[in-house]
């Protein structure tokens, strides 16, 4: 007996088994309910086109590859737009058609359709991250099924075409190989090669034809991610050079791709066969449909969750770590304005700073900020600690328990040595500036080594090894942004501390250069970046984006010490992740909180930080209010703060080898409440006594057993010490009854 004659067998067991692993391993951003919805959904599309279109049977198997690569794809918070997604996905293999074949990718048509018609949907390009085991693997299973396809040739040329483009651009560049080779080993890229641009029905029929087309889908995608700095790359490239598709096989003709369905020879009739027989044949129509009928009615009747609640305790913002560097980034569309909050601390005049910015700044594009607004954007997005008081078990009642500055911008004249001296080694001194207590210059220079020397005689610190990194920087036209402390204009202002920098400018380059940080530098950074958006939440594209864990129980002793306890739960999920991803600290509408580590920024607050769309209509996304389909999205409480601001707060440890290239964003349309939240729970310690006191106690002692449990799985303390430090806080259960007596048998 055989197995697996038709390739597509393969395709549903492998992307079946990436969607359980994404799911289960990588914490994907979908939740079930959006699996039963998008399965359920495509297999009954298909089943009405099979009918309208008067097929002679229904073949639910294309149709379950195109519902999972959906799962594992489309993201959105929206789920009735899920079976509009299955829909044009599914209609479009039987009315887009030239010659009898499809134009497109069906999934990767219905993608693009939703990224460009709606704000309601996204692709997270860095979902799989960068794990070389699960790429390994992932090439194997996806060399096998395109194999089985005869389709191998286009997924080989497609990778040969995009690594030759990535390592000839890092060569050009200067960059270390360790950064292309963090690209190629992205999941994403892997799936999209071997079960999306290789799909036998969209493709060219000559072998020609076929390397032609993979190239072209290559290129394409790398003209998008590098000349037009654009996310997803891959789904643009792909559903444009489909269209080239007939004109290639009038170029190039060949034989057209006909699954093979022959399940066995007539010899083999044994359960195997009777049983694909019956998956594609129409008997499992009804079987089928009423599956699918049940699965829509589970992802629309699931309830919805309640909102968070509870009293505000204690927040963990970025003071308790060490050396943390802090940016807030406002952008909408291509504009941008970048708060660059400074840590430095030591004798003023040693102060230097030099970043990468993608264009030209003139003078009244740099402001100083204000230190006290971005304190109160940390304390807002902190993660926090909230405390819940049992009730009497003996009278128990629901109830719910609420708990513009700076100087204007003075151009100063370069010195002539200085400019000359810079000429003579490459380097432009573009413009001069004087702003507040900052001397500030914009540089462009033609050769690394050359603006290397002129920052070293310039006083600026910069670290050894640094002429690659700005040689990369050089050669993509970026300008140099530097600044130092004049302290004859701080003298003036009366300051004793450094104020934060602001830059505005406009490029699609959404990115926050850390390169420069990494070089040589003395064990791994904390970075804090909180954007300000209009749509909504901001992950970063070319590494994992990864929830904290939040909303667990723990010890109620961690009230005295949550900085300490912070501190080491996030150092083991880095352990845990092997420092190499990004993590989720806050994402929530700046309109309101719930609970509250302070109250939302103002407007005024939020206009010095840069949100400059203030004040016009609202965006679309913030009209729409999306929520996740397993969360209700409460009333927002009336605290203040602009319900058209969206704010995200990341937190990242990073060096330079598991963070080889700079941070690439993406503004999603997920506006999804998350926040890291940690909950106490105090016990009633009143004298009531009855049936329920007892069950009560009894409970409680298990329940702080859990909380000891979870306390020592975040953190790595031993649960020994724990259980120690909880000491008299551990409520010892109810003596058991003494069950001897013969009446107590029968009336226990």
């Amino acid at each position: 007996m055989t197995f697996f004659q038709d390739p597509r067998d393969y395709q549903i067991s492998v992307l079946g088994g990436l969607l359980v692993y994404g799911l289960l391993a990588l914490d994907f951003d979908v939740h079930i309910v959006q699996v039963a919805v998008t399965l359920s959904s495509v297999l009954l599309i298909q089943y009405v086109c099979t009918r309208l279109w008067r097929l002679p049977r229904f073949d639910p198997k294309s149709a379950l590859i195109s519902g999972l690569s959906l799962c594992l794809l489309l993201r959105t918070n929206f789920i009735w737009l899920v079976p509009v997604a299955a829909f044009i996905t599914i209609a479009s293999k039987f009315v887009l058609r030239v010659n009898g074949k499809h134009v497109f990718n069906p999934t990767n048509f219905g993608i693009v359709v939703l990224l460009l018609t709606t704000n309601m949907a996204w692709v997270s390009p860095g979902q799989w991250g960068n794990v070389a085991f699960f790429g390994f693997l992932m090439a194997c299973l996806g060399g096998l099924v395109v194999h089985r396809a005869l389709r191998s040739d286009v997924a080989i040329a497609f990778v040969i075409c995009y690594a030759g483009l990535l390592l000839g651009r890092s060569f050009y560049l200067g960059e270390p190989l360790a950064i292309p080779l963090h690209r190629l080993q992205s999941g994403g890229l892997l799936l999209f090669t071997f079960f999306m641009i290789s799909d036998p029905r969209t493709t060219p029929n000559a072998r020609a034809g076929r390397i032609l087309f993979a190239a072209c889908v290559a290129f394409g995608a790398w003209y998008v991610q590098f000349r037009m700095f654009r996310t997803n790359g891959l789904l643009w490239s792909l559903v444009a050079c489909s269209m080239l598709t007939p004109i290639i096989d009038w170029l190039m003709p060949g034989n057209r791709y006909q699954w093979n369905t022959s399940n066995t020879s007539r010899k083999d009739d044994g359960v195997m066969t009777v049983w694909k027989r019956r998956l594609t044949g129409v008997t499992a129509t009804p079987a089928m449909l009423a599956i699918a009928v049940a699965g829509l009615g589970f992802g629309f009747a699931v309830p919805e969750a309640q909102a968070f609640c509870g009293f505000y305790v204690s927040k963990a913002d970025t003071k308790i770590f060490n050396k943390a560097s802090k940016v807030v980034i406002a952008r909408d569309g291509d504009r941008t304005i970048m708060t660059m909050s400074n840590d430095f601390k030591g004798e003023m005049k040693e102060f230097a700073v030099v970043i990468p910015v993608p264009t030209m700044i003139q003078r009244d594009q740099i402001h100083v900020g204000e230190q006290a607004v971005i304190d109160h954007l940390d304390a807002f997005t902190a993660p926090r600690l909230v405390e819940y008081f049992d009730e009497d078990p003996c009278n128990r009642r629901m109830y719910e328990m609420s708990a513009r500055g700076g100087v204007a911008p003075q151009a100063v004249p370069a010195p002539a040595a200085s400019a000359d001296r810079a000429k003579s080694l490459g380097v432009t001194i573009e413009a001069t500036y004087t702003v507040g207590e900052y001397d500030i210059m914009i540089l462009s220079a033609k050769q690394s080594g050359g603006l290397e020397t002129w920052l070293r005689e310039s006083g600026y610190r910069i670290p050894a090894g640094a002429t690659e990194v700005l040689g990369s920087y050089i050669k993509q036209n970026m300008r140099f942004f530097v600044a130092k402390v004049n302290l004859k204009e701080q003298g003036k202002l009366g300051f004793n501390y450094l104020r934060p920098l602001q830059v505005a400018y406009e490029s699609p380059k959404f990115m926050l250069p850390i390169r420069l940080g990494t070089v040589n530098a003395e064990g791994s950074q904390e970075l804090f970046v909180m954007t300000l958006t209009r749509k909504g939440r901001v992950e970063t594209t070319n590494y994992r984006t990864v929830r904290l864990p939040t909303g667990m129980d723990i010890p109620v002793y961690v009230k005295s010490d949550f900085a300490k306890f912070y501190t080491a739960m996030f150092d083991t999920q880095v352990k845990r992740e092997n420092m190499s991803v990004v993590f989720l600290e806050y994402a929530w509408d700046m309109g309101w909180c719930d609970p509250c580590a302070a109250d939302p920024l103002t407007q005024d607050e939020l206009q010095k930080l840069g949100v400059f769309w203030l004040g016009g209509p609202p965006s679309p996304a913030a009209q729409q209010g999306g929520v996740s389909p397993m969360a209700r999205r409460p009333m927002p409480m009336p605290r203040g703060g602009a319900s058209d601001v969206f704010v995200t707060r990341l937190h990242v440890r990073y060096n330079g080898t598991t963070f080889p290239e700079d941070l690439v964003f993406q503004e999603t349309t997920d506006r999804a409440n998350f926040q890291g939240r940690y909950v106490l729970r105090h016990a009633f310690t009143g004298n009531s006594t009855c049936d329920a006191m007892t069950a009560y106690k009894r409970d409680l002692t298990q329940r702080q057993e859990r909380e000891a449990q979870t306390l020592a799985n975040l953190t790595g303390w031993a649960i020994a010490d724990i259980r120690k430090r909880m000491g008299g806080g551990l409520v010892p259960p109810p003596p058991a009854a003494d069950d001897s007596a013969w009446w107590r048998r029968i009336w226990k």
